[in-house]
């Protein structure tokens, strides 16, 4: 029985992202112990690792300075299966304007902006919270071809998202006013979801059945 691990940095409804992950796996029938820590051992002790996380970027990284981080780098680099989501994603990158200072994983290159509210015609309200259609910038690998060929409505609530430094990363994308958001990228074992599938329905539960399974 594979073990998942959901990191608990203490930031965010993680109750949840749990009950869907479970729901999927029993949907999907597969075998796995899903539970929540903030260890590094867990962590490490892991099959595959999800990092949810709701919050401000500052607070993320100063709980990922240590050992957690550290935990989290290695077992991404050993090719274990990391599924981020909102700031499990942001995480990922070096740095963020909303915590000038403040150091992600450094997974990939890049940083994390604030959403443009526009003007104009053109402006929308920050975050931007709802459903939203995704956009798909390259062929999907993994958990992302959940969903075929026909890109679903998912959920997100948002002010900032990721840029990062090669485009390539980035599978699908959203519109937002002014704002082409990085929805989802992919690399290798690392997939990682500025929306929420906790909170898209049967669109969610169909990605992290197939995170589970795969």
């Amino acid at each position: 029985m594979q073990r998942v691990v959901i990191v608990d940095l203490g930031m965010g409804n993680l109750r949840s992202v749990e009950r869907a992950i479970v729901q999927a796996a029993e949907n999907t029938g597969s075998a796995c112990e899903v539970r929540r820590s903030g260890e590094a051992e867990d962590i490490a002790g892991a099959d595959k690792v999800v990092m949810p996380g709701q919050g401000a970027f500052r607070d993320c990284a100063a709980r990922l300075s240590g050992p957690v981080g550290e935990a989290l780098r290695e077992s991404i680099g050993r090719g274990k299966p990391y599924l981020g989501i909102c700031l499990g994603l942001q995480a990922l990158f070096e740095r963020s304007e909303e915590a000038p200072g403040a150091a992600g994983l450094g997974v990939f290159r890049g940083e994390v902006r604030r959403l443009d509210a526009g003007a104009g015609t053109d402006a929308v309200k920050i975050p931007h919270m709802g459903w939203n259609r995704l956009e798909r910038s390259r062929e999907a690998r993994g958990a992302l071809e959940a969903w075929g060929e026909e890109p679903p409505y998912v959920y997100f609530v948002h002010s900032y998202h990721a840029a990062p430094e090669d485009p390539s990363l980035v599978v699908f994308t959203a519109t937002h006013g002014p704002n082409r958001v990085t929805a989802a990228i992919q690399r290798d074992n690392v997939t990682a979801t500025q929306f929420h599938p906790e909170k898209s329905g049967a669109v969610g539960l169909a990605l992290l059945g197939a995170f589970v399974r795969e």
